[in-house]
């Protein structure tokens, strides 16, 4: 398929339009909080300090942002294939669900390092085998990804409400919750890495799966630009017919490329249920497979472009949260008014701001207009 507009640096791709985009959404927002009769200015020095301005501030905004950059590589990875896995949601649920089993089975036996492993394996497993199934679907049958993945986010939260409420909850309680994890099954919390800095931490839920979500993005980056996989993932994803005519199976890259990305989704699960509740509850996914298409859009479906923006998200959940005690007028529903024009001009309006840009460029200078031109003519 041609690309209508001509090819950007790297840095002006992944960095300068993602950052105009950004800024433009937060300057509409302003408008809306400014029509709610606050001032927007404040407005921001309040969402920024709430998630930067204390020790425990940063601590939840990291850990909001773990669970966004699992889900975000997930997404991404089944972007690079050209397939949309809206499923996120439910596989970290099912992931939630394995992560549970291992712990509910280890936790008085093992310590937390032998433990972590295991639930790894689990949640990745798990989600891998939930998204396996609208993979095939698609692959053999001709079912849209899209109505599948969305489908089964329905059937998993079913069953994890049949599991939580019929089999898993301990006798005598009430709650729709397993017991809680002894500390064999407690991810150890991330206090010392900010401590260090001099931040005093109280219980703050920062803990060791904020470490594994930036080496998985590590291993993704590795995964789709380095390996033979990762080749056939993006050949297949920008040109299917190619694929085929190259010899690579449109079945085989759909159900693996699946299968990776509902692992990622699957791994999410551990940093609510072992790293902060210490238990599996309805719930603890919280939107955040959802969330992790806008990051995936406005990371440029590049891990080094997620991880900041899930930081971002994570900003807007942390610092939401204080805006809304500090200024009433601006209740949680604006916050998500505000994450929703983040994802309309980071997603749906991404190349709003393209053609301005390219011009830009081109006059910087006649090389940067030689390189645009260039390039212009191979799209």
């Amino acid at each position: 398929m041609s690309n209508p507009y001509a090819r950007l640096p790297g840095w002006a791709d992944y960095g300068l339009i993602p950052l105009v985009n950004l800024l433009v959404a937060f300057m509409v927002a302003g408008l809306v909080v400014l029509l709610v009769g606050e001032n927007p200015l404040r407005a921001a020095v309040i969402l920024v300090d709430g998630a930067f301005g204390s020790g425990p501030g940063i601590a939840y905004t990291l850990y909001y942002a773990t669970n966004f950059i699992f889900t975000g590589l997930a997404v991404a990875v089944a972007f690079h294939a050209g397939l949309f896995n809206i499923g996120g949601e439910g596989q970290a649920y099912i992931g939630g669900l394995g992560v549970g089993i291992v712990c509910l089975a280890f936790d008085h036996v093992l310590p937390w390092y032998l433990t972590f492993p295991g639930a790894i394996a689990a949640a990745a497993g798990a989600g891998a085998l939930w998204a396996l199934i609208p993979a095939y679907l698609q692959a053999r049958r001709g079912s849209h990804i899209v109505i599948t993945t969305i489908m089964f986010n329905f059937i998993a939260a079913s069953a994890m409400v049949y599991l939580l409420v019929d089999v898993l909850k301990p006798p005598g309680s009430m709650a729709p919750q397993t017991r809680q994890f002894a500390e064999g099954a407690q991810l150890p919390k991330l206090t010392w890495m900010l401590e260090a800095f001099g931040l005093s931490l109280r219980s703050a839920p920062l803990n060791m799966a904020f470490v594994l979500a930036l080496v998985l993005a590590a291993a993704v980056w590795v995964l789709i630009w380095r390996t033979r996989l990762g080749y056939e993932i993006r050949t297949f994803g920008f040109s299917p017919k190619a694929a085929r005519y190259a010899g690579i199976s449109e079945t085989r890259i759909t159900v693996v490329t699946m299968m990776i990305s509902g692992a990622l989704a699957g791994m999410m699960a551990l940093n609510p249920v072992m790293g902060d509740q210490h238990n599996v509850s309805l719930d603890f996914v919280s939107g955040a497979g959802f969330v992790g298409i806008a990051v995936a859009l406005m990371g440029r479906s590049h891990p080094a472009g997620i991880v900041p923006a899930a930081i971002l998200f994570g900003v807007l959940y942390q610092g939401g949260a204080e805006l809304a005690f500090e200024m009433p007028a601006i209740s949680r529903d604006m916050i998500v008014i505000i994450q929703g024009l983040v994802i309309l001009f980071a997603g749906a309006l991404e190349n709003m701001f393209r053609p301005a840009v390219q011009a830009l460029l081109a006059g910087a200078g006649p090389r940067a207009a030689a390189v645009v031109a260039a390039k212009g003519g191979d799209a």
